[in-house]
């Protein structure tokens, strides 16, 4: 593991090898303000088991930060993504598998428990691996999407889970993304750069798409992650293969905004990766932005990581701005609203990187065999 820690200008790095790989990691809700909790899951290449684990993140002024282990469950599969509820006492923890199952959880905070609750894994929920997860802002509904075109509502009531199919393309699209936009809302997104705006009022189909038309054929890609601003549920921010991350106003829908891949001729908009991005974010929190002053007109800026272990900001017409290069590919992150916080994951075929970032302003998890804090 890592922790990157920065008083001032200066940026620190306190690293905290693992012995396993780390797929994914988010922050749990903040029960102190010198402690801090992380759910990951873990992957044992030796003996092909996956996990949860329960880390505490404890840190004061005068000295570096501590990891601590707390608690762990071993997962009948291998976690894809993972999607935490805000409830300060005992958050919802979902976990999507590479088998095509979904997994709920509670967290006790003050404890530093983990306890299961439900799953959804029977015959026709997904076929295959479900790439990607995302809670509702109340925490008791989840849509799923997966590699078989299948997406999925789950709401959890009562203390167990029901489903509900919400499309079925039948192989034809293989979804790799998704994102809650309001209560009723979401947006999924592929293969082909596409992206998909679903109302659950309207049933039999999405009632908005984007399709990639400025490919222009020459480019095949997928959407790997979504973000949507809360304050600006209009634009949805993408990222995928090849360095691309693009934004998708829905007041221009067939006009995307570029602000990085390697095959655009705009020197401001040119990707800090050029392999896939994993993960993308909105970054409120950056120094040298104040996104309540950022126009209407323009796209909030963003942190993204890549397969080639680069975790970056970029913003529209500006510069990127590269923050930590890794010998191994950043798999995810996490940006903390309450702190606020950021935590990514890192991963490699030898070793596990979890990375913190702590600044002033904001602060950074990242994960590969080890943990990082900024």
């Amino acid at each position: 593991m890592a922790v990157l820690t920065s008083s001032s200008q200066n940026l620190q790095v306190h690293r905290f090898p693992q012995d396993h790989y780390i797929d994914s990691l988010r922050w749990l809700p903040q029960l102190s303000a010198f402690h801090r909790h992380i759910i990951l899951a873990a992957f044992d290449s030796e003996s092909s088991t996956s996990s949860l684990q329960i880390l505490n993140s404890s840190n004061s002024s005068s000295n570096p930060p501590e990891l601590t282990f707390q608690s762990s469950l071993t997962t009948p599969s291998r976690i894809t993504s993972l999607t935490t509820s805000q409830n300060p006492n005992k958050p919802l923890i979902a976990a999507s598998t590479f088998s095509g199952s979904l997994l709920l959880y509670t967290a006790d905070l003050v404890n530093g428990s983990l306890e299961f609750v439900d799953s959804v894994d029977e015959k026709g929920f997904h076929l295959g691996r479900v790439n990607g997860i995302d809670v509702s802002e109340n925490g008791s509904e989840f849509v799923s999407v997966g590699e078989d075109g299948r997406i999925n509502w789950v709401s959890f009531v009562g203390g167990g889970l029901s489903t509900r199919k919400v499309f079925d393309s039948n192989g034809l699209v293989s979804y790799g993304a998704v994102k809650w936009a309001s209560p009723v809302e979401f947006v999924s997104g592929g293969l082909g750069f596409g992206l998909q705006w679903w109302d659950q009022r309207r049933s039999g189909g999405p009632v908005s798409q984007f399709k990639a038309n400025w490919t222009r054929g020459t480019t095949s890609g997928i959407v790997h992650s979504i973000d949507i601003h809360p304050s600006r549920k209009h634009t949805c921010l993408a990222g995928g293969s090849s360095g691309t991350v693009f934004a998708w106003d829905l007041r221009w829908q067939q006009q995307p905004i570029m602000l990085s891949g390697v095959g655009t001729s705009d020197l401001s908009a040119l990707s800090p990766s050029e392999s896939d991005v994993w993960e993308v974010q909105y970054d409120n929190y950056t120094t040298s932005s104040n996104y309540r002053n950022v126009s209407e007109s323009r796209v909030l800026p963003a942190m993204i990581c890549s397969e080639d272990g680069i975790l970056a900001v970029i913003e529209q017409g500006e510069e990127p701005v590269e923050l930590l290069a890794e010998p191994c590919a950043i798999n995810s992150f996490d940006i903390d609203r309450q702190n606020p916080s950021v935590c990514e994951t890192l991963s490699d075929d030898n070793f596990d990187v979890l990375t913190f970032f702590k600044s002033i302003i904001s602060r950074c998890l990242v994960a590969n065999n080890s943990i990082s804090l900024k």
